[in-house]
């Protein structure tokens, strides 16, 4: 089945099940994304285990850190820009960025109004999807992904000495950069690794020589899977010090995941956490919509697949990030429960477990009830 094709199938099924799987609702978002299509508790047989934490406006993508004791996240802005559904990603148009913040997972949140604009950063053209921040030395760095002026994704950092900011970007963005969903690790010695990547709309597929190339090219079914990418950072937290490498994901054999492994190879939505000395790179497998993880020994890697650690979610995409608070661990997620569209999404939080093994338990985001 090519590209094109299991999209339409995945989502339809997706379109399908977020009618059945929709809970409780709450439609308090703002007046430019009024009517949203919103599933009703009459027809379903599953509700919703968690409910967004904002409700005013659509969030996706939550990046979530702890900084001086508190919870900030990070999220994309979903808009309606009236663009349909396609495979490239049109239809998320995001402009800006909100940062949210609680003293603990249950607490009130707070949103710090936008942090950063598409207007403030001059070598953007459209699409600020999903950011990353981190913190060293006092100042707090914000990454986004954004196209340019020429539609190629690059990656963009702009700081602040508030972890709310506002931010104010670089002037270009950062060298040697490309694709999405930057992700950055700070390691117990101090070292900062960004991971990054995303097929289809991501333009990962672009990259595949090492020079873009406007035509997507795919590896075959039965070879290795276009892997994410990963570099050291450079200690002023806004170069790269060293070449970008491949992050290698393998299976329970030592060898790469296939093109054609779409329960298990890369997608999108690179996060990394460290538990008992182990790497856990978790990520999105996309058209198959699990957050699967794999652990390594290494930040570069290579990291083994162990599993799913988040179900399928109502919604096309399944993005995430996972952060400890107080001796427990959380994964922050989305889903589309207020707007039942797959461009408007809220942001959600659950717990996470590691099984005594280093493991982690699988989550499912929805309880299964009787059916009316």
């Amino acid at each position: 089945m090519n590209k094109k094709s299991y999209f339409k199938k995945s989502l339809f099924v997706l379109l399908t099940t977020s009618v059945l799987a929709s809970g409780c609702q709450n439609t308090n978002v703002e007046d430019d994304n009024a009517g949203a299509e919103t599933p009703t508790a009459e027809n379903t047989n599953q509700e919703f285990l968690n409910e967004p934490l904002v409700t005013d406006l659509y969030t996706a993508d939550p990046s979530a850190h702890v900084f001086n004791g508190r919870i900030y996240i990070y999220p994309s802005h979903d808009i309606d820009a009236g663009i349909p559904d396609d495979d490239t990603g049109d239809q998320y148009a995001m402009r800006d960025y909100h940062v949210y913040s609680m003293d603990s997972v249950g607490g009130e949140v707070t949103d710090h109004g936008v942090a950063l604009d598409i207007d403030d950063v001059p070598w953007a053209g459209k699409q600020m999807w999903a950011p990353d921040a981190a913190f060293k030395d006092g100042t707090y760095y914000l990454y986004f992904p954004v196209k340019d002026k020429n539609d190629v994704f690059r990656i963009g950092v702009a700081t602040s000495d508030s972890p709310t900011g506002p931010f104010t970007p670089e002037p270009e963005p950062i060298a040697n950069s490309f694709s999405m969903d930057p992700a950055v690790y700070m390691d117990d010695d101090g070292s900062a690794y960004m991971f990054f990547g995303g097929i289809w709309g991501g333009q990962l597929q672009r990259w595949s020589t090492g020079e873009y190339n406007p035509n997507d090219e795919y590896p075959a079914d039965d070879q290795p899977a276009l892997m994410p990418k990963v570099a050291r950072m450079s200690p002023d937290m806004k170069s790269f010090s060293e070449e970008v490498r491949d992050v290698q994901l393998l299976d329970e054999n030592g060898q790469p995941l296939l093109a054609g492994d779409n329960e298990r190879r890369f997608f999108e939505a690179a996060w990394m956490h460290k538990y008992n000395g182990k790497y856990y790179f978790s990520y999105s497998t996309g058209d198959t919509h699990n957050i699967a993880y794999a652990v390594g020994d290494s930040p570069y890697g290579p990291f083994t697949y162990q599993g799913v650690l988040l179900n399928p979610v109502q919604g096309w995409t399944n993005h995430h990030s996972i952060v400890e608070k107080d001796g427990q661990w959380y994964v922050f997620y989305h889903d589309t429960q207020i707007s039942g569209k797959n461009h408007l999404r809220n942001i959600k939080v659950a717990e996470l477990n590691h099984r005594p093994d280093g493991t982690i338990e699988t989550i499912t985001a929805y309880n299964e009830t009787a059916s009316n």
